[in-house]
């Protein structure tokens, strides 16, 4: 019996391979090289920076941190990040939890018409709704609160966060909720008790997703706020340019304390965050 053996070395395998590791080695320096750079510039002197900006420090200025704390205020903008991030990724959350559980698994007149309109929100790009808001927050009396950026984050991620939670919700199995049903288990008690704890890989992804966008956002945050006191970390960083001069290597070096603590929390939910994105491809 003759015995047929593949030629693992062929030519298209081979070129197959190096195209890969070409394709992944350009995007790696393309995402890794610049964040190295960047590492690296916020150890550097303003004229070191400027005469050898891709040479390595030679003398390591850890001040550049300590300055960028204490000129920018950092403390204080890092506690007004953490709460406009963190209760509008909540506050998100709720209101599209409740939303995807409604549109999944209830059945009611425009059930769709309401979704899709909702689901359209994703295509309306932020800038144009920076007049909407803007006049909403100021009849609102929120203008220059941070309950004005957290009620407008919270509201700009209700389509993805509803999309994302109702395509998760799809995929359950209708037989739990219909053994609670028969226990005597209510509308709330589905929700809070069944669906919720079951849902908790899409709700890491969504709320991963919502609290980078309200710790990375810029343009809202100038628009609807002026105090010192409620500016958060990314529209504090504009404050090292002033008209005469730019502090650049200290304001990289507050640039990567306030990419930290976005790090932390994707090393810390990666798993969650790829679940909760694949569920529903592999269940659906």
């Amino acid at each position: 019996m003759a015995i047929v053996q593949t030629n693992t070395s062929s030519p298209s395998r081979i070129l197959g391979l190096i195209a890969k590791w070409l394709v992944l080695g350009f995007f790696f320096a393309f995402t890794f090289l610049p964040l190295l750079w960047l590492l690296l510039s916020s150890f550097k002197t303003n004229l070191e920076l400027q005469m050898k900006p891709f040479a390595l420090p030679d003398v390591w200025q850890f001040a550049n941190y300590v300055q960028a704390v204490s000129i920018s205020g950092l403390p204080r903008l890092f506690l007004n990040s953490i709460i406009v991030s963190s209760v509008s990724t909540a506050l998100a959350m709720l209101v599209t939890s409740m939303a995807g559980f409604v549109f999944a698994r209830e059945r009611f007149f425009f059930r769709q018409g309401l979704l899709n309109l909702i689901l359209a929100g994703v295509l309306v790009p932020i800038i144009a709704l920076m007049a909407p808001y803007f006049r909403l927050t100021n009849t609102l009396g929120l203008y220059d609160t941070l309950w004005a950026l957290i009620f407008t984050y919270a509201a700009i991620n209700i389509p993805i966060s509803t999309f994302l939670l109702y395509g998760f919700m799809r995929t359950l199995p209708k037989e739990l909720e219909e053994a609670a049903i028969m226990d005597g288990t209510g509308f709330f008690g589905r929700y809070w008790r069944i669906i919720l704890p079951l849902t908790k890989p899409g709700m890491v992804t969504a709320g991963t997703f919502v609290f980078l966008f309200s710790w990375n956002e810029f343009i809202y945050a100038m628009l609807l706020t002026s105090r010192p006191a409620v500016r958060t970390l990314q529209l504090g960083i504009r404050f090292f340019t002033s008209q005469f001069f730019t502090d650049y290597t200290s304001m990289f070096a507050a640039i990567i304390l306030t990419m930290l603590p976005t790090i932390v929390i994707y090393v810390l939910l990666h798993e969650q965050i790829i679940k909760g994105m694949t569920s529903g491809a592999l269940k659906g």
